[in-house]
């Protein structure tokens, strides 16, 4: 028996010195990986923990300030999970005040969203279509106004943070208690017989287009956009041989934006919609009868957000935080959003020194957060209830979201899971790796990038699954037994 138990301990020791070995291997790597870079004057802030243990194999860096990018996602989608819970539901209300039609806003960032409406089998405008149908089952043939109540979240719809020039960008659109559509427009542009016509999609007369676009027979096309003083009047300019587009283009005043869709379709659809369009709150007491409710659940958001880099949906989730926590349940701002996410973070024993926020999406340079901090964060998840649902959010390698198109490698495909980040000289990666010796926490941030910081971020990553690959040891065939 004292033989039986000397030679477990000793096999169990034997595997403790491989793993510390092959830490060391691991940090050795690591560091011939990211040698040239330094040389270059890239920083990076690296930490990489075993996610049973909590215990680290890497880092470099770790509690240095960096400027996350869309690596601040993780730390927006985890406190709205922990604030909201993961059975939260959007849920977007119509129905009627009088002879008014009234729309009261949830924040949902969803709505209308191209691909959520694919994955769940639904045609462009079907939102439209549900509320026509439902006036038409209560023999409403004619409304008396639209009134939108967006007033979930506060007026502040621009960040004061981002960039002036990217505003007419998707990924900076406003935020509004009321989006649709990602609160943007499709515009596409068309050579026919030596004149370029412009198109915008969905049709509608709330945005108006200024075409400067010169067609050209010979050369490569390039089309692009700039606003202008007065609201959705937009310059469509470059040049186009061809076709170019369709491509995503943000609008302003988006809850004025579904509310004139809503004119025009029901218009189409058989309803006389006569009166104004009308944006306030909605007064307690008021005498609202409702007729259909559009929901999104939290999953599909922290989906949106992890695993395609939707910045609405960060942002929305933010406010909505901010909004669930305000005695009214309205008035959700980046001020108090920011203040519970501060709250979330000290919680989890992360100093005030390891972060700053500023906005959910990662689009302003003002945040600041370390690889410390995000793996504490991933790791709290995954010792909790809710790992399966957030894992299941983000990106995964060779299969879908950013990072599908690379770790296409049978050993690396689908054993990566992963949030990307990038914006000029940004470049940071944070997640899970599952390898055959359990999973592997790591973020890597990275400042001051040049034209290669990405593939030294993913040869990190790969090494990580390289590093346990053909390391196997069996104590079920031991010889104690």
């Amino acid at each position: 028996m004292k033989t039986r138990m000397k030679k477990l301990l000793t096999l169990i020791g034997f595997a403790f010195c491989l793993c510390s070995l092959a830490r060391a291997e691991l940090a050795e790597q690591i560091d011939g990986i990211i040698s040239e870079s330094l040389q270059k004057r890239v920083k990076f802030s690296i930490r990489i923990i075993e996610a049973d243990s909590g215990r680290t194999v890497y880092d470099h860096g770790p509690r240095e300030l960096m400027i996350p990018a869309s690596n601040m996602k993780i730390i927006t989608s985890a406190a709205a999970l922990k604030y909201l819970g993961p059975d939260f539901v959007y849920k977007t209300q119509v129905g009627l005040c009088g002879n008014a039609l009234v729309i009261i806003g949830s924040g949902d960032p969803l709505l209308g969203d191209e691909k959520t409406d694919a994955r769940y089998g639904r045609e462009p405008g079907w939102i439209f279509k549900e509320i026509s149908n439902a006036l038409k089952s209560k023999g409403i043939g004619t409304i008396e106004g639209i009134t939108i109540d967006s007033s979930v979240f506060d007026n502040e719809r621009v960040h004061p943070s981002w960039p002036e020039d990217d505003l007419n960008r998707w990924y900076a659109c406003e935020v509004s208690g009321l989006n649709y559509n990602d609160n943007c427009i499709k515009i596409s542009a068309k050579n026919i017989g030596g004149k370029v016509a412009v198109f915008v999609e969905p049709q509608t007369a709330f945005v108006s287009l200024i075409n400067k676009v010169v067609p050209i027979s010979k050369g490569s096309s390039a089309v692009g956009t700039y606003r202008n003083r007065h609201p959705n009047r937009l310059t469509v300019f470059g040049k186009c041989k061809d076709e170019v587009g369709p491509f995503d283009v943000a609008i302003e005043r988006p809850a004025a934006y579904f509310g004139f869709l809503l004119y025009e379709n029901l218009a189409e659809m058989g309803i006389d919609a006569k009166g104004q369009l009308v944006e306030k709150t909605l007064e307690d007491g008021s005498d609202f009868i409702p007729l259909v409710e559009f929901s999104t659940p939290l999953a599909d958001c922290l989906a949106r957000c992890n695993k395609n880099s939707l910045g609405l949906a960060a942002e929305a989730m933010l406010k909505t935080i901010a909004a669930m926590n305000n005695p009214d349940k309205k008035n959700g701002s980046w001020e108090r959003g920011r203040e519970l996410i501060y709250e979330f973070l000290t919680g989890l024993g992360i100093d005030k020194s390891q972060f700053y926020i500023d906005d959910g999406s990662g689009l302003s340079r003002q945040n600041e957060l370390t690889a410390h901090a995000i793996t504490t964060v991933l790791s709290d998840i995954y010792k909790g209830d809710n790992w399966q649902l957030y894992k299941g959010s983000l990106a995964v390698g060779g299969i879908e979201g950013t990072i599908e198109k690379y770790f296409k490698e049978e050993k690396y495909k689908g054993k990566i899971f992963g949030k990307t980040g990038y914006i000029n000289s940004v470049r940071s990666f944070s997640g899970v790796c599952v390898t055959g010796r359990g999973d592997y926490i790591f973020s890597i941030l990275s400042n001051n990038t040049n034209g290669k910081t990405r593939t030294v971020i993913h040869n990190i990553a790969q090494a990580i699954i390289d590093d346990t690959a053909d390391e196997t040891v069996n104590l079920a065939e031991s010889p104690a037994q």
